[in-house]
């Protein structure tokens, strides 16, 4: 006998950083094959693209993509990852000024989708850093008020599954380390288990991984995407995976495994 559905939610990042992303992205949530996405506010394709997802927001939850690593044409103070990954660590960030850089971006998502975020996480992970992850609970703190329904926050240092990139892992797991004990002790919904990361390379193969996510995480899972239409943007060092990553999730191949997994994609509040 067929077993209880396993519930995962699945959810596209850097919906904003272009037309071509963002595209593919309204394709995916239209058709139930990603339940969140996560907006990086600040990208040059976020204000146009908003009036579209306003209307798709009953069928995914939409967060923001707090992002200092992705330099964009309007933004100022973003720096690599390797810079936040060694400063946090030596206690060398303004907690300040990291604040108003989530407060910006924040805003700008209330401005352009008229309400406030189902979820907070961050490109790169860098909202769970540490002096980092107490500016977005400062930025919380901010923006909604007590006794509100608080936003669900992603915890990566919740870990289930390498993806091949042990050394990435390695280092995501303890650039992270006790971001959900602190979460939980603020308050905020968490997504219990995170999965996702891998090279983003097409020769890392995506549908071979998804499929073995999609059969071996437990149920409850948060899975992180980045798919986009198939472009040619050398701004963009993960363009091909993108291509790559929604060639499976827009096909019936990624249905059928889902169905074959018994699993089904749903929102945060139902994982």
């Amino acid at each position: 006998m067929r077993g209880r559905p396993r519930r995962l939610a699945l959810c596209a990042d850097d919906f904003g950083q272009s037309k071509e992303i963002s595209a593919g992205i309204f394709d995916l949530i239209a058709c139930k094959r990603v339940s969140a996405t996560s907006v990086l506010t600040e990208g040059p394709d976020w204000p146009q693209s908003s009036w579209r997802l306003r209307e798709l927001q009953s069928h995914a939850d939409i967060g923001v993509h707090l992002n200092l690593t992705h330099p964009f044409e309007k933004t100022s103070g973003n720096r690599p990852l390797l810079y936040w990954l060694l400063l946090t660590q030596l206690g060398l960030v303004s907690r300040d000024w990291v604040l108003q850089r989530f407060l910006k971006q924040i805003d700008l998502f209330v401005k352009y989708f008229k309400r406030l975020p189902d979820y907070l996480d961050g490109h790169q992970h860098v909202h769970a850093f540490p002096i980092l992850r107490e500016a977005l609970m400062d930025a919380i703190d901010t923006h909604w008020a007590a006794g509100s329904r608080l936003p669900w926050v992603r915890s990566p240092d919740r870990l289930v599954d390498s993806g091949g990139t042990p050394g990435k892992a390695l280092i995501l797991r303890a650039a992270c380390r006790g971001f959900a004990s602190a979460a939980k002790a603020k308050g905020l919904p968490i997504t219990e288990k995170f999965g996702g990361l891998y090279a983003l390379q097409p020769e890392a193969k995506f549908e071979q991984r998804m499929r073995r996510w999609l059969h071996e995480v437990p149920s409850g899972t948060l899975l992180m995407v980045h798919p986009g239409r198939p472009t040619v943007d050398f701004d963009d060092p993960i363009c091909n995976a993108r291509a790559a990553e929604f060639s499976y999730l827009a096909s019936t191949r990624f249905a059928d495994d889902c169905h074959s997994a018994q699993v089904r994609l749903v929102r945060f509040a139902d994982l």
